[in-house]
């Protein structure tokens, strides 16, 4: 089985748009939408959700009235001022809790305790490309990169399961915690570029972090046409640095309308130029996971 994660420095280069192209071409894969704190895959696929779970992402801080002696330790301990005091009564405020456990810890009658806190949801769900794994993170919740890793497990699961040929994941933009994450151990990070001068910069950033985290890469350049002059230097760069670059992928208004119809463009418009593309990039692909 190979994975293969579309990644790029930031939203919008049409990460989401190639997953789905591609998906209504392969007849034998798996997806997981690894984007957690800004999903969309779900929207073209439209999925019938079969399993769905809680992530548990961190603990609450909750203080025990009952137990409480009102002494005021953790209110003037909390660097954070996560601690109310209303009426003569304690409260964590929530969302300004930093999950630091000094209150706890420092509770002299141990009024105070840490329990699981719900942090979002994550689903298992068919599709007419296949079985999808993708999730929803809480709004103003931490600990994605842990819930990428959950997508990123069930998806190797159920492709087990299912003698799924491929993993194809739709990616986070960055470098950060939820890129690695979603990139590590997988056969192929496929970055999308587009040309722009700060594109660039975020190619060569992504290029550094596979090579660190010893994965192969490869490289779509998106909207190629916008500004033929960027796309050269992009070329150059990854010739230099023997970066296989898989396809020029030119700037097609029919990706949008797709989405409108929650359809890939390899549905909307099977006979566009760009499909055709798109068709010959799968094809380098397969012949880059099986040298």
């Amino acid at each position: 089985m190979k994975q293969i994660t579309l990644i790029s420095g930031k939203n919008g280069t049409g990460k989401t748009s190639l997953t789905a192209a591609f998906a209504a071409m392969v007849q034998n894969a798996a997806f997981a939408d690894c984007d957690v704190d800004a999903a969309d895959l779900h929207i073209i696929f439209t999925p019938n959700i079969i399993e769905q779970f809680d992530f548990v992402g961190n603990k609450k801080v909750v203080i025990q009235q009952e137990e409480c002696i009102r002494c005021a330790l953790c209110h003037t301990l909390c660097r954070f001022s996560a601690i109310d005091h209303i009426r003569n009564q304690f409260y964590v405020r929530e969302f300004s809790c930093q999950g630091c456990d000094l209150c706890r810890k420092s509770c002299p009658v141990g009024a105070i305790e840490q329990i699981d806190r719900k942090s979002g949801d994550y689903f298992i769900s068919d599709s007419r490309f296949g079985l999808i794994v993708h999730a929803q993170l809480g709004v103003g919740e931490d600990f994605s990169g842990k819930l990428v890793t959950l997508v990123r497990e069930n998806a190797l699961k159920v492709a087990n399961q299912y003698n799924k040929e491929y993993i194809i994941i739709d990616g986070p933009p960055g470098i950060g915690n939820t890129a690695m994450s979603s990139i590590n151990g997988v056969d192929l990070a496929l970055i999308i570029a587009e040309p722009t001068q700060s594109s660039l910069h975020n190619l060569k950033r992504m290029f550094t972090l596979t090579t660190k985290l010893a994965v192969p890469a490869a490289v779509i350049i998106n909207k190629s046409d916008l500004n033929p002059e960027m796309t050269i230097e992009i070329i150059n760069y990854c010739q230099e640095n023997k970066l296989q670059l898989i396809a020029e992928v030119p700037y097609d208004r029919d990706f949008t309308y797709a989405m409108f119809q929650q359809k890939s463009l390899t549905e909307y418009k099977p006979e566009s130029p760009t499909v055709a593309i798109i068709e010959r990039a799968w094809n380098r692909i397969q012949k880059q996971l099986f040298l």
